[in-house]
Order: C-alpha cells, then structure tokens, then sequence
C-alpha cells in the first residue's frame, strides 16, 4: 500500500473556486484591513529602509486603522530597490531565503527578490487559481515557454501549474522550430507564453505548413508584456483557442498577481487576499476613486522575505468592480506604462496604440517596432511593420502604408511615417517584445 509523506507539500488544488474567490467584498476588506496592518508592522519592524521612510513621512503602523490611511504612507520605487542592492530589502535573514531572483537589469543594477518557504508555497496557490481562472484543470499538460532562471515567469507559471495538478513541458524561450514540434507532439492543452512570442510560434506553424487551428492547443495565458484586444482576436481566430491575459511583477511577486478568467475576458481580477491594489495619479501620487485611469500601486498583504509598500509599477490601468469573482476588483489590461510613454511633439502615444491600428490590417502579421529620430529640431517617428507572406508585393506596400498612416494622424493625432518590411525581417522577441527604440541625440 502506497504511503504519504508526511513531510510532502501539496500536491494538488481544488477544481473550483476557493473561499476567497467565493467572498464577498466586505469579507475581503476585513481580511485586507487585518492583512495590511500586520504587513505595514512587519516590514517596519525589519526593513530598515521602511523604518526609514515611514519615519520621515511622519507616519507609523500604528496609524493604520482603515484601507484609506495607507495613502498617508510613502510610495516604494525602482530606485529604493536598487538602492538597497542586493538584500538590504528582505525582512528575513539570508539563510531563510529558499529563492532569489533578479530583474535582467538592463538600465543600472538588477532588482533582486527573495523568497521563504512560505512564499513559494504563496506564490504557487495563486498561480494555480490563475491558471484555473484561464480554464486549466488537473491533468492537463501545460507547455511553458516562459524564460527559466532568474526571470519569475518560468518558475512562477511551472511551480503553478504542478500545484493545480498538471503536467508541465518546461521549454522556456527560444528554439521556434522545437517549440511547435513539441507541441505537435506532446499536444499540450495549455501555452504560458509572452504574447509577442506566439506571434513567433503563429509563423512557426505556418512556416511548417502546419494548421494551429488542428493544434491540442486550448487555453493561453499571455503576459510580461501590454498586448491589446485586437492580439488577442488573432490568437484566438488563428489558434481556435482562449486567450487570457495574466498579471505580475518581480517586486510584487512574479506572475500571478492578477489574472482574467477565460468566462469573461473582461479584464484581470487581483487576487486581493494577497496584494493590494492602489491606482494614483501620476503626477500627483493622489489616489484615485475605482474607475479612474492612472498608474497602478500595490502592497504586499502576506510576503514574509520581501514585502514591498506601495510600490510604483508604473502600469497605466484602472479598477473596475468584480464579475467572474464578484468579491475581487479587475484591473482594466494594461494599455502602456507611464514611463514608456512616447510624447511626439506634445502627443502622448504608446506602443500599444500603435499595434491596435496595425493588427487591425490584414496585411501586417503583428511584428513590428518604433524607431525615433531627431531631423531638424523636429522628432520624427517611423514605424516599421513587417508583412505577412501572402500580402508582401516586393516594393513596400505603398498603398496600405499611406492609409495606415493617415488613420494615425485622425486617430492618435500625429503624424507618422509607416514603412511595411519583407516577412521574417524583424527581430523575434523570445521574451519581453522591445517596441521602441529611441535615436535621438541625448541631452
């Protein structure tokens, strides 16, 4: 007879929602407001840097009796965390981290994070609800194509799905052409994945001579990256799948701070037992009433190696009321960030904007990127969009260009010039798609 270890973590979740899924709102606010006066105590207890900063906004744990007091308590940004590089932000000593992890630290240094035990096993129960939100159940083979390593997504997604009971095909990025044949072959159900990444696999596919429609594929969990509505229609059409879009950062925890659930699609409900949401001004840091657009804060209500205090994400979003979860509030997708916003010559614009006009051709298969010149006095804006096969002429496409082009100047409001390149001409992202790319002289 087959014995259990006592000592064994769990090995599987439930099938249907949980008890904080099933709350009501109020019962989710009484848990926040216990949550984040415990969370506020702890990290001014053994975070310096918040003792720190607490201190000099005048403010202390002590203070909080309702959600609305948080506002009185500083905002955490990037810079705090790099500052305090690399472990003078955990709460717990070194030797009760079972993880770290890293940002790709491409501007400065890294930003690095930890985890407990605790943690993990945290970390692992909201990801099982979001992939079971997106509709993965157990048993079901989910292929990963996530990066592993100091990138959360990997581990994030794989710890997840292995809680919910699935198995997984931990591929990571890369390799298009083993990517698809993997999938042929394994016929997984679900594909966690950067969106700009299935693009990738979509011509993989079609570059084989393979229908996707035929594919086992049925549910995708897309994210690390804003994509629109418009992307998702062609995952969806090309893959006869459903497409949901999932939510998370290093700093808040990884993956799994948010997900949409596959019988709404209507923006992503946060997993508010765990964290706490906040949408700002950004100019001001005002916090702003529920359906407000601005940029979205959270606080970590139950992180023991890293818990993070109203932390900037940048992310342009608002909160909307809870449908598929009616106790949880969404979080509109994201439609860009405050800090890759592109301002034109006083128009604001974001990549985002510019790939719902595109996707919105039948010419351009999605890829596509921004570059940004000075001539002149003047910045200059080109967007290089690269064609589908079956659509490229050989000369540029002239024709559909000038219409894209002029539908960005009556839209949008600025003027653009738009170039269509040959198929397979741009560089494939096997992680988080880089849109922009600015040439203008610095200083």
């Amino acid at each position: 007879m087959a014995s259990t270890n006592p000592h064994s973590s769990k090995t599987g979740y439930r099938a249907e929602m949980d008890d904080a899924e099933r709350a009501s709102r109020d019962e989710i606010t009484a848990l926040q407001t216990r949550r984040l006066a415990w969370s506020l105590a702890y990290a001014y207890d053994n975070v310096a840097h918040y003792k720190k900063a607490f201190d000099k906004a005048g403010v202390h744990p002590k203070d909080f009796w309702k959600l609305s007091d948080l506002a009185s308590f500083p905002f955490t940004v990037k810079a705090d965390l790099r500052d305090n590089y690399p472990f003078d932000m955990f709460a717990v000593p070194r030797e009760k981290l079972v993880r770290v992890h890293a940002s790709s630290g491409t501007t400065g240094k890294p930003i690095v994070v930890g985890y407990t035990r605790a943690d993990i096993e945290m970390w692992s129960d909201v990801m099982a609800r979001s992939i079971r939100a997106a509709g993965g159940r157990t048993g079901m083979i989910m292929h990963n194509a996530y990066g592993y390593g100091l990138f959360t997504g990997g581990l994030g997604a794989h710890y997840g799905a292995e809680r919910l009971g699935c198995t997984v095909v931990p591929v990571s990025g890369g390799m298009t052409e083993r990517q698809v044949q993997l999938i042929n072959d394994f016929k997984p159900d679900i594909i966690t994945v950067t969106p700009s990444y299935m693009l990738a696999i979509l011509d993989e596919f079609k570059k084989q001579k393979l229908d996707p429609r035929k594919s086992s594929l049925k549910f995708g969990i897309f994210g690390a990256e804003p994509w629109t509505n418009a992307m998702r229609a062609e995952i969806e059409t090309a893959f006869h799948m459903d497409a949901t879009d999932i939510y998370g950062l290093s700093e808040v925890i990884g993956p799994g701070v948010a997900q949409e659930c596959v019988e709404t699609k209507d923006g992503l409900h946060i997993w508010e037992d765990h964290f706490y949401p906040e949408v700002v001004d950004p100019e001001t840091g005002a916090v702003l009433p529920d359906g407000e657009k601005g940029e979205l804060v959270f606080t970590s209500l139950t992180k023991e190696a890293f818990p993070i205090i109203r932390y900037r994400t940048r992310d342009l979003t608002r909160l909307l009321p809870g449908t598929a979860r009616p106790g949880m509030r969404r979080m509109e997708k994201v439609t860009g960030r405050s800090d890759d916003m592109i301002i034109l010559r006083g128009v604001n614009v974001f990549p985002t904007q510019i790939e719902e006009v595109l996707l919105a051709t039948d010419w351009c298969g999605g890829h596509f990127i921004i570059e940004l010149t000075r001539e002149g006095r003047m910045d200059e804006m080109t967007v290089l969009a690269e064609a589908r096969p079956e659509n490229w002429d050989g000369s540029g496409l002239a024709e559909h260009t000038e219409r894209v082009t002029a539908y960005i100047k009556n839209t949008i409001g600025i003027s653009t010039r738009v170039r269509a390149v040959a198929p397979e001409t741009l560089e494939r992202s096997l992680g988080k798609a880089k849109r922009v790319y600015d040439k203008r002289p610095k200083g």
